[in-house]
């Protein structure tokens, strides 16, 4: 694709009365020139669902053997009390394969000449080595086995991530981010509710378990890809030697300080949420003493009251931050509320109370989401060529998955025993952690 020049990072904000008699008179929005407004133009309907259809599908085939199917294959073939072990390994080993796949495929993605453009052939082989990956662990009879397919999985997962991820910034102007982040949010978040329902129905069928997901996902974001329009580069890129390639997986935070605080907030927020998410279906049949399909069934219930709270609060947050030019507080409301939500889980000892936490949960994350990418897009330090600077800031949301499986392990045994709420008020005071990081950043209010 012809690389597009982004809208310029909006000025000090106007008043609402002015940005009203703005958009009444067809100017552009503050901050946009209408030389800029005109480089990337409003985002067709066809575009838009096709991106949100995307989104799904991706998070969908990524994220349900994460939450559901992946535990439910170490307790197949793992004794219980090496489980949690187990699961630490493969996700932490996993995790790094996607921290290096994520810029690193997002800097061939930047530089593919393909006819076929720069993002949709890595959108396809991403999801088809997916695939892949998830067949060769449903099939798995040891964790080693296991853990080579999450690698394989993780690792073509965030090639396709750093290619859609791209096309946002590469189709979607300034003054629209907002609305679409919190679209995408919605969509990323409906993910895991549909996949932990279909998981319901195969629980007995491990190979259909990982299958059904990923081939849905794979439809979804082949539909994607016949809307996208993704035009071929038109100058070969220079060879680059090695250093190059490292530069890949670096930004001066001094020359790009807004890029750094960013990151820094995306990485505590996420490091927060892994730490739990990880352990959560075994959190329920420890803590409230429920059966195998018992925790299912909640896990399925909390994650869909979860995804209703998501999906309201990030398009309410993502609509609100376009219409006052702001994103920072809705950074740091989401963090505090994130937060809450971790200090009420270490206090639950009954379903209804793990359901009250999904809420505030569910309400700070998509508050979080609805910005989030508009916020990252709006700091780039080179917007012309964005996958690669999107494969970095995403390396804040790969990175605390290798750490967090660990440290949220370590935690629960503190004690000799299943010590949850050690780990929970520590992911609340992480949260807080990546509510303060966002203040510095000024070139967003």
């Amino acid at each position: 694709m012809a690389a597009h020049v982004l809208p310029a990072h909006k000025e000090a904000a106007l008043t609402v009365t002015t940005d009203t008699l703005r958009s009444a008179t067809g100017a552009p929005p503050a901050g946009e020139s209408a030389a800029t407004a005109q480089a990337v133009p409003d985002p067709r309907p066809r575009l838009v669902v096709g991106m949100a259809a995307g989104q799904l599908g991706l998070f969908l085939a990524l994220l349900t053997p994460i939450l559901v199917s992946l535990q439910l294959k170490v307790q197949s073939i793992v004794p219980e009390d090496d489980q949690v072990t187990s699961l630490g390994i493969i996700t932490t080993t996993g995790s790094v394969a996607a921290m290096l796949a994520n810029p690193f495929f997002g800097r061939l993605s930047d530089r593919t000449t393909s006819r076929f453009g720069r993002r949709r052939p890595w959108l396809v082989l991403g999801m088809l080595g997916l695939l892949i990956g998830l067949v060769i662990i449903a099939t798995a009879s040891g964790v080693a086995t296991i853990t080579v397919g999450f690698v394989i999985a993780s690792a073509s997962a965030n090639a396709a991530l750093a290619a859609f991820v791209a096309t946002v910034a590469d189709n979607v102007p300034e003054h629209k981010r907002g609305k679409i982040s919190g679209l995408l949010g919605i969509m990323q978040n409906l993910a895991p509710t549909a996949g932990t329902w279909i998981a319901r129905s195969f629980t007995d069928q491990m190979l259909l378990l990982f299958l059904v997901p990923s081939v849905i996902g794979i439809l979804l974001v082949i539909g994607y890809v016949l809307v996208l329009p993704d035009k071929p580069l038109e100058q070969k890129p220079p060879r680059e030697g090695f250093k190059a390639v490292l530069r890949t997986y670096w930004v001066s935070p001094k020359q790009h300080p807004d890029f750094a605080w960013a990151w820094l907030s995306r990485f505590l927020l996420t490091l927060a949420n892994w730490m739990f998410t990880t352990f959560r279906l075994i959190y329920l049949q420890h803590e409230m003493r429920l059966t195998t399909a018992e925790a299912t069934e909640t896990l399925a219930t909390g994650v869909l009251i979860y995804g209703l709270c998501v999906m309201g609060s990030a398009q309410a947050a993502g609509w609100l931050s376009d219409r006052f030019g702001r994103r920072k507080p809705f950074i740091a409301m989401a963090a505090v509320l994130f937060g809450v939500g971790m200090l009420i889980l270490s206090q639950s000892d009954t379903i209804a109370l793990f359901y009250c936490a999904e809420i505030v949960l569910g309400l700070g994350f998509g508050t979080y989401l609805g910005v989030d990418l508009a916020l990252v897009i709006d700091v780039l330090p080179d917007p012309e060529n964005p996958s690669k600077d999107l494969g970095i800031f995403n390396i804040a949301m790969s990175a605390p998955q290798i750490f967090a499986p660990a440290l949220g392990a370590l935690l629960i045994s503190l004690g000799g025993g299943h010590n949850y709420s050690i780990l929970l008020i520590t992911s609340s005071l992480v949260c807080l952690g990546g509510a303060l990081a966002i203040l510095p950043v000024r070139k967003v209010h």
